[in-house]
């Protein structure tokens, strides 16, 4: 998504900041001990002062972390958590919140190491439970914040892109551009990655089908007979847990094409993301995030 964004010629997310949710993060600490929060009030650092002084840092890291556009937007994991408090800070911002099947994200998140707060990467029920609990509390914060959040389902982007990318350039209030289904074609270009990502070496691929059903018989039969009951926000959400694998839907030529592609000129398409990410053995490193994530 941020990829597909960083296309349009109007936009400039870029990499995944990483501070933005630890500031987040240490002011809701701040909130929860009563004692703490009274210590600061009586200090003379209100809220107000508080609010001004984390939307200062957030901005700055925003603005200053890139090269300038006409509209800014920031993807760092796990933010969308503070979406309401975001609101109060940014009444004009708009939200968009990635959904996925949480059977996916948790096999990406345990198959490519990727160390979160509170996740055991050698059990998949107790992912799955953490998944549940998180989304959760990102939903209802999308749905609290109105009309300013719009939800997209990844199966879908992946899917359909173009309808998909009409539907989000319509809700930014952005002009049309093809480029938006062509990101790969400006990686290393308009489009900068970092080689600590995880996602990097995905993102340099066209978009494509491959990502969608990785994760169909990699689960433990114990917890794919109580995935209902495990992940609840999976019936919410409109996945039936039950599938293995579901039918997310039928792809649009253009996807069909360049999953095609992908496969064709795997080794070229491999050669190009080692380029891109300058660590042809990153994709079997772990990457520690300890400190961006509080469940």
């Amino acid at each position: 998504m941020r990829a597909m964004l960083d296309a349009h010629p109007d936009v400039r997310c870029g990499e995944e900041t990483r501070v933005i949710p630890r500031i987040l993060n240490l002011r809701s600490q701040w909130k929860k001990s009563e004692k703490e929060w009274n210590r600061l009030q009586q200090a003379g650092v209100t809220s107000e002062v508080i609010n001004n002084a984390i939307s200062s840092f957030i901005m700055e890291i925003i603005v200053g972390h890139g090269d300038r556009a006409p509209r800014l937007c920031n993807k760092d994991p796990f933010t969308m958590k503070s979406a309401i408090y975001l609101k109060e800070l940014f009444p004009n911002a708009k939200y968009l919140l990635m959904i996925r099947d949480g059977r996916a994200t948790v096999n990406s998140i345990i198959s490519r190491k990727v160390t979160i707060t509170g996740f055991d990467l050698n059990d998949f029920r107790q992912c799955m439970t953490k998944w549940n609990a998180a989304i959760q509390i990102m939903v209802d914060q999308c749905e609290t914040v109105g009309a300013n959040c719009l939800k997209v389902y990844y199966e879908q982007l992946v899917l359909h892109p173009e309808a998909q990318m009409r539907r989000i350039t319509d809700f930014l209030e952005l002009p049309w551009d093809d480029k938006v289904l062509h990101h790969e074609q400006l990686i290393g270009k308009d489009i900068s990655l970092s080689n600590v990502e995880r996602s990097s070496d995905q993102v340099v691929k066209p978009v494509n089908l491959d990502a969608l059903s990785k994760w169909v018989g990699t689960i433990p039969e114990d917890v794919v007979r109580e995935m209902d009951s495990i992940a609840p926000m999976l019936r919410r959400l409109g996945y039936d847990p039950n599938a293995n694998p579901p039918n997310y839907g039928k792809p649009d030529e253009l996807v069909a094409k360049k999953t095609e592609d992908v496969h064709k000129n795997g080794a070229e398409w491999y050669k190009k993301a080692v380029q891109v990410v300058n660590d042809p053995d990153r994709v079997d490193k772990p990457v520690v995030d300890s400190d961006a994530v509080r469940l």
